[in-house]
Order: structure tokens, then C-alpha cells, then sequence
């Protein structure tokens, strides 16, 4: 008669240790949700290396030409690697787009970092005409704002893919007279 209650004993004693395994597994994907694989912010940081090029006239027109030589670093700090696609960041003045910077596709490894070199051809006809051009030449100093929406796939453990979007701002400060240019940029990531 022993071996007839066996059968249900073990059954119960399965679905037990089934269940704490499980429970047990379930706390431990919760708890590394919210602390390794916690989503961080990515840091992007655009770096202007200076003027490749300024032509500029006075007469008979006043015309500008600008190229300005940038490093854009991309850092990481995720568990998920974030591959993105061809996309194009804005440079405004004023609220008025005075160039458009191609970035080409990349992949930003888990905790990783990349930087990517580019040049930026501002629209010197756009920034002339603005309405605030001579009150910042005057001043010496000249703010542009650059935005860039970076979409692509964050994969985490190689085998979980998501969408994702990196939003970046960056602030871009340029002196006349000492030709010293400082960016600040902000950034976010969206799943």
C-alpha cells in the first residue's frame, strides 16, 4: 500500500520545489531589473574641435561660410548594446535651422563608448539673416543649439531586442574673440 501513496507524494513534492524555483527565479529577475539592468541614461557629449574653415565678406553682401569640426562621444553605460540608424542632427540659431550634420548608423557596445567625427556646414546665409546676427557679432559670442534623434535597438543578453530612441540636446557656445567654443548637452533614453 505504500507504493499507491508514493505516487501523489512525490507529485506534491514536485509542485513544491517547482513552485519555489520558480518564486526564487521571479525575485531574482525582479531584483536585477531594478538594479543591473536598470535603464541609465546614455551620456552624449558633442565636442567642437574648432573651425575647419570661416570665409566671410562684407561687401557687396555681407555672406558667411562656417565649418565646424565636431566629436560626438556616445558613452554607454547600459548592459544592452544600442545600435542606432542613419539619421541627421539640426543645429538652430535662433529657431531657425542653420545646418543639418549626418550621423552614420553605429553600434554602441554594452558599457561602451564611441566617438564619432564629423563637420558641420553652417548655412552662413541663414545665419546673417537672422535678426540677432548683429547683435551677436557685436557681443562677441554666439549660442547654437544642436538636436539629434537617434533611432534603433537596444539588445540586452543577446537575445532580447527592443526599440529604442536616443534624444540629445546639446548647447553649443562659441566666442569671436578668443574662437573658444563650449557645448553642454543633455540626453535621454526612450524605450
Amino acid at each position: 500500500m505504500p507504493s499507491a501513496k508514493t505516487p501523489s507524494r512525490r507529485l506534491k513534492v514536485c509542485c513544491i520545489v517547482t513552485t519555489i524555483v520558480l518564486v526564487i527565479a521571479l525575485v531574482v529577475m525582479t531584483i536585477l531589473a531594478l538594479t543591473v539592468f536598470k535603464l541609465k541614461q546614455p551620456e552624449i557629449d558633442a565636442r567642437p574641435v574648432g573651425l575647419a574653415n570661416i570665409q566671410y565678406s562684407l561687401y557687396p553682401n555681407v555672406t558667411l561660410n562656417v565649418t565646424l569640426g565636431m566629436v560626438v562621444t556616445i558613452n554607454n553605460r547600459n548592459y544592452g548594446s544600442f545600435s542606432f540608424k542613419n539619421s541627421t542632427a539640426y543645429v538652430t540659431y535662433h529657431d531657425t535651422v542653420v545646418a543639418l550634420v549626418p550621423i552614420d548608423h553605429a553600434l554602441v557596445p554594452a558599457r561602451g563608448k564611441i566617438n564619432i567625427t564629423t563637420s558641420v556646414d553652417l548655412m552662413g546665409d541663414k545665419l546673417v539673416s537672422n535678426p540677432h546676427f548683429m547683435e551677436d557679432l557685436t557681443n562677441g559670442n554666439f549660442n547654437l543649439i544642436s538636436t539629434a534623434d537617434l533611432h534603433g535597438k537596444v539588445r540586452v543578453l543577446k537575445f532580447v531586442k527592443f526599440r529604442a530612441t536616443a534624444f540629445s540636446m546639446c548647447d553649443i557656445s562659441f566666442s569671436i574673440q578668443t574662437k573658444k567654443i563650449d557645448s553642454k548637452c543633455k540626453s535621454k533614453l526612450k524605450m
